[in-house]
């Protein structure tokens, strides 16, 4: 059977295995690989936390949109995309107007070990990272929950969370490509 061609928009909180499951998916379905950051930053030539530090979140949020818009295929192709993408009004419906979305989730105890060991996400340089991620967590865990389908990333095997991704994927990308 011949995968569907609909991008696939992996969304969801920080360290909830976006870039690492994508990729997963990617393979098996013969797919570009893409994360929405690693993107920004190549086309910029600066990393996101200097996008950060010099030009704020504003400007940040702003090449997101420019990435979803026109930064990448029309079709076959897997986007991680940045944590805070889907929070600005309308990223959400626009990424769902370009493919199939599926949130990824995990718990926040989960969410605090797998990021805090980390020093390159930007939102977390500040004097208590683990406040901060509780914080965004619960501004954010709303829009997570409107994107449908979420599928939990914590406590299974990777092969499993890809293998039910690419059944979600497989099911709703042959509803978006009618």
């Amino acid at each position: 059977m011949t995968p569907p061609a609909a991008n696939l928009y992996l969304v969801g909180f920080m360290g909830t295995g976006k870039s690492t499951v994508g990729r997963q998916v990617a393979r098996q379905l013969g797919f570009q690989f893409l994360d929405s950051d690693r993107e920004i930053e190549r086309v910029q030539g600066r990393p996101v936390a200097k996008i950060f530090a010099e030009d704020g979140e504003a400007k940040f949020r702003a090449l997101e949109r420019e990435f979803i818009e026109h930064g990448h295929p029309e079709k076959g192709c897997i986007v991680a995309c940045g944590g805070g993408l889907i929070v600005p009004p309308g990223m959400l419906e626009l990424l769902r107007s370009r493919g199939v979305v599926i949130c990824l989730h995990a718990p926040i105890g989960t969410i605090l070990q797998r990021t805090l060991r980390t020093n390159h996400r930007p939102l977390l340089q500040v004097e208590n990272p683990e406040q901060r991620v509780r914080e965004l967590y619960a501004q954010r865990e709303a829009v997570y929950r409107r994107t449908g389908t979420m599928v939990l990333t914590d406590s299974r095997p990777q092969r499993e969370i890809a293998a039910h991704v690419m059944r979600v994927y497989q099911l709703e990308a042959a509803q978006f490509e009618k």
